[in-house]
């Protein structure tokens, strides 16, 4: 009997690994438990459903998310390919008619010779042959009970709570000054707040238009780990007293302990990205963008990542899965989609895509691969896969998450130097690996 990849879920990682698969002449089995059963987010019975919003974000080369695109285009990603047929106007973003997006996806992969499609829930792992799992952050009770005692207790996420990442490039230095409270060393960046702006920045947190929550999202919320929002809500003096107390440092242009303090801590080794401290939130990304910028210091930030508190069924890849997305103890199984640790439509697609490349390859007896750090799709899949010296949460593609440049550039300078080596990368490694 031939062999054939089981693929478990049909969000776009699943659909993006199935493609990928069968388009290697390799059968595939995709399971999805629509319509027989619907997580709490979805509605339509047709495969790579968007629940949350219909852009696929930034198509720009000197945007990460569009960078990452490109390089799953020039992998003939069936994703991108339906998404430019259904695409809709939304500036240089890559927005999609999304009920179109669906049901193209549903039309294309049923009318492959190589794809079934068994509609039908999946809640055990199977015992023998390749496996992906792609089933997402909404995976399904039973089948995440399963996972749970696969990977162990302690291995499974169900509510990620997210502070924003910022570039360490956008930083004002002359106002953002380095230094531990109690001059306990000197591993984070501060950014001071005198008492009027604090004030108006309290102010702007609790008028701040918030991302409402959905019925299966409502978390009992730790109290170290609420809302930055929330807790200026208790009191005007509660971030004071909590994530931006002061106690302990000085500002060296007064020499004076400021009213209340930002801090950003280092999130990579090169000091290219800083996460906000405490800051994680439910505003929306717009008012993100609009009410941290008055912080001192972040006037100019570029965000790599926002802010976010939201129910997540995540991994604790670091620990779990190879550079391949295979998972260590049982090589036979690939894990693909935001179930690895990734944030977002592409990036959930980027790890099906590999997740897909790799179950073909094995079944056809070829090593499994792994692209360049410096691109995209490597750097991304070098972040979930890598011991993290640091607490492991989700993350979207950016590029705090590539290695440096030789040159010290800055700026959209930077950004399209990082872009150009990538494609120039991913291209040899094409040559040389396909």
């Amino acid at each position: 009997m031939e062999q054939q990849v089981i693929i478990i879920g049909g969000g776009l990682a699943g659909c993006e690994a199935a493609w990928q698969t069968a388009r290697r002449d390799v059968p595939v089995i995709l399971y999805e438990m629509k319509p027989q059963r619907f997580s709490p987010a979805h509605v339509s019975p047709h495969l790579g459903e968007l629940v949350c919003s219909n852009s696929l974000r930034s198509d720009s080369l000197g945007n990460a998310a569009g960078l990452l695109k490109e390089e799953m285009r020039r992998l003939d990603s069936l994703i991108l390919a339906v998404a430019e047929e259904t695409r809709v106007p939304a500036g240089d973003a890559l927005a999609v008619d999304r009920q179109a997006f669906a049901e193209k996806i549903t039309a294309r992969l049923e009318a492959v010779d190589k794809i079934q499609v068994l509609r039908e829930e999946k809640t055990q792992i199977p015992a023998d042959g390749i496996v992906i799992i792609a089933t997402g952050p909404l995976t399904s009770p039973a089948l995440a009970e399963t996972i749970q005692k696969l990977t162990g207790e302690e291995s499974l996420y169900f509510y990620d709570a997210v502070a924003p990442i910022v570039d360490g490039d956008s930083l004002s230095m002359n106002v953002v000054f380095r230094a531990s409270r109690y001059g306990e060393g000197n591993d984070y960046l501060n950014c001071p707040l005198n008492r009027d702006e604090y004030e108006h920045f309290v102010d702007e947190l609790c008028r701040g238009e918030k991302v409402p929550y959905r019925e299966f999202e409502r978390p009992v919320h730790f109290e170290g780990c609420l809302p930055v929002e929330e807790m200026a809500e208790r009191g005007r003096e509660t971030l004071a007293h909590g994530p931006m107390k002061p106690v302990g440092l000085k500002d060296p242009r007064t020499g004076k302990r400021p009213y209340a303090v930002v801090q950003l801590r280092h999130e990579d080794g090169q000091g290219t990205s800083y996460n906000i401290v405490g800051f994680q939130t439910k505003l929306k990304w717009k008012e993100q963008d609009r009410i941290f910028r008055r912080i001192p210091g972040l006037e100019r930030a570029i965000f790599h990542r926002y802010g976010s508190l939201h129910r997540n069924t995540f991994l604790h890849s670091p620990t779990l899965l190879e550079k391949t997305l295979q998972f260590k103890k049982d090589p036979r199984i690939f894990f693909a989609g935001q179930i690895t640790g990734v944030e977002g439509y592409v990036e959930s697609t980027a790890t099906g895509l590999l997740a897909g490349i790799n179950a073909a390859r094995v079944i056809q007896g070829k090593v499994p691969v792994s692209p360049p750090r410096t691109t995209g799709m490597g750097g991304l899949v070098h972040y979930i896969c890598h011991p993290q010296v640091k607490e492991f949460q989700p993350m979207n593609v950016n590029f705090g998450l590539f290695p440096e440049l030789d040159a010290p550039l800055r700026g959209k300078d930077k950004r399209k130097a990082l872009a150009d080596r990538a494609l120039r990368d991913l291209e040899e490694w094409i040559k040389s690996s396909f």
